[in-house]
C-alpha cells in the first residue's frame, strides 16, 4: 500500500475540449515517431492537470492500454499476422522477463514515497530521451549473440522494460523496439508489431498488481477525464502517423528529446 499519499488527484477543472486537445497533442507527438506518446503524457498529467505521481501513472497506464488495443489491429494490417506470429519465440523470450518486471515495478511504485517516485520518474524520463535518440537517430545493428546468451539477455531486458513500463504507465515501445532489433535482429517494422504483442500482456499484469491496493479508485473517480484524453490520444496518434516523415528526424528527434529532458527536470523538482 502507498505510504504517504492518497490516490485521489487534485481535481482537474479543465473542460473536455482542453483535455481532448491535450491528449491529441500528445498523440501527434507520439504518432510522428511511431509511438503512443505516453512518455509525453505523464508529465502533462502531473504538471498541467495536477494529478499526484501514482495517480498520473495509473491513468497513463489506462490510456496507454487503450492506445495499444487500437493500434494493434492497424499494425497487424501493415505487417501480416503470419509474419509476426512466426516470430513468437522473440515475444515469449521478452515476456518471460517483462511480466515479472511489470509486477515488480507496480509493487515498488505503490510503496514509494511521493518524493522518491517523482525522482524515479524523472530518471526514467531521461532514459526514454536516450532511447529516443538511439532508436531514431542511429543505425541499430544486431548484437548476433549465441542462443545460450540471447535467451537470458532477452529475459533480463524484458524484466527491466517491464519495470520501467509499470512505473511510468507506458507501453514501453521506445525500449522494446531497439531491444528486439539489437538482440533478435528483426527489422524496425516487425519489431514495432512485436513490441505491441509484448506490451499488451505486460500492461495487464501491471494493472492486476495496481488493482490489489485499491489503486483503481483514481480511474473510477476520473473515468470521463480518462476516456476523453484517451480518445484525443488516439485521434492525435492517427494524425501524427499521417505526418510521419513530414518533419525530418534531424529536427523532430532533438526537439522531442529536449521536451523529455525538460519534463524530467520539472518532475525531479516536483514536491
Amino acid at each position: 500500500m502507498s505510504t504517504d499519499r492518497t490516490l485521489q488527484p487534485l481535481r482537474p477543472a479543465h473542460s473536455a475540449p482542453v483535455v481532448f486537445g491535450a491528449g491529441a497533442a500528445i498523440g501527434v507527438l507520439g504518432g510522428m515517431i511511431g509511438l503512443g506518446g505516453a512518455e509525453f503524457r505523464l508529465p502533462l498529467l502531473i504538471g498541467l492537470f495536477g494529478f499526484v505521481a501514482l495517480s498520473a501513472v495509473i491513468l497513463n497506464k489506462a490510456m496507454s492500454l487503450v492506445v495499444v488495443l487500437v493500434a494493434l489491429p492497424a499494425r497487424l494490417a501493415a505487417v501480416p499476422a503470419a509474419e509476426v506470429t512466426a516470430r513468437w519465440p522473440v515475444a515469449v523470450n521478452l515476456l518471460a522477463g517483462s511480466l515479472v518486471g511489470a509486477w515488480a515495478g507496480a509493487s515498488w511504485a505503490v510503496r514509494m514515497r511521493s518524493a522518491t517516485l517523482y525522482k524515479v520518474l524523472a530518471a526514467l524520463m531521461v532514459l526514454m530521451a536516450a532511447a529516443l535518440v538511439v532508436t531514431h537517430a542511429t543505425t541499430l545493428d544486431t548484437l548476433a549473440l549465441p542462443l545460450w546468451a540471447q535467451i537470458p539477455a532477452g529475459v533480463a531486458a524484458g524484466f527491466g522494460i517491464g519495470v520501467v513500463a509499470a512505473i511510468m504507465g507506458v507501453a514501453g515501445g521506445e525500449l522494446l523496439i531497439p531491444t528486439i532489433v539489437l538482440l533478435f535482429g528483426e527489422d524496425i517494422k516487425t519489431a514495432g508489431s512485436l513490441s505491441l504483442l509484448v506490451s499488451l500482456p505486460t500492461m495487464l499484469v501491471a494493472f492486476a498488481r495496481y488493482s490489489r491496493d485499491g489503486s483503481f479508485a483514481v480511474l473510477s473517480a476520473n473515468i470521463r477525464f480518462t476516456a476523453v484524453m484517451a480518445a484525443g490520444s488516439i485521434v492525435g496518434a492517427v494524425l501524427g502517423g499521417l505526418l510521419l516523415g513530414v518533419f525530418p528526424d534531424l529536427v523532430l528527434i532533438p526537439a522531442l528529446t529536449v521536451i523529455l529532458l525538460i519534463s524530467a527536470v520539472k518532475l525531479a523538482r516536483h514536491d
